[in-house]
């Protein structure tokens, strides 16, 4: 524990908007204690949440660092050449892929030169 960032209970409650403040900085948490014994920890809304997310993560993917691993071994060797597209996994899988377009998206070369505003002219009679 971080003597900088272990509190006591009572310590944290004179000090907890000052401490609220404090764990906003990135990494930033506090231990608190009770009867010198770690109790609660407190950190900022944003890393509970990116915490709870990581945990999300973990759970649908529980093979993740595994397929990581097999990734950065793939890479270093070249055989990631031999991956199938997306293209290529989805036709597999039946799905119907459209054709593709003779010309690619993308933003025009050709210049716009806007014209003029023009005004307009009153239909009354003066």
């Amino acid at each position: 524990m971080n003597s900088k960032t272990t509190l006591s209970i009572s310590e944290a409650r004179k000090r907890i908007f000052e401490i609220a403040e404090e764990v906003q900085k990135p990494n930033t948490h506090f231990t608190l204690t009770e009867n010198g014994r770690p109790k609660v920890v407190i950190i900022s809304v944003e890393e509970f949440e990116s915490l709870l997310e990581t945990i999300e993560v973990w759970e649908e993917f529980p093979d993740l660092q595994k397929d990581i691993d097999k990734v950065e071994r793939d890479f270093a060797s070249g055989t990631y050449k031999n991956y199938l597209t997306l293209d290529e996994i989805l036709a597999k899988q039946g799905y119907v892929l459209a054709d593709k377009a003779d010309t690619p998206y993308g933003v025009s070369r050709r210049t716009h030169v806007k014209s003029a505003k023009r005004t307009r002219r009153s239909s009354g009679t003066k």
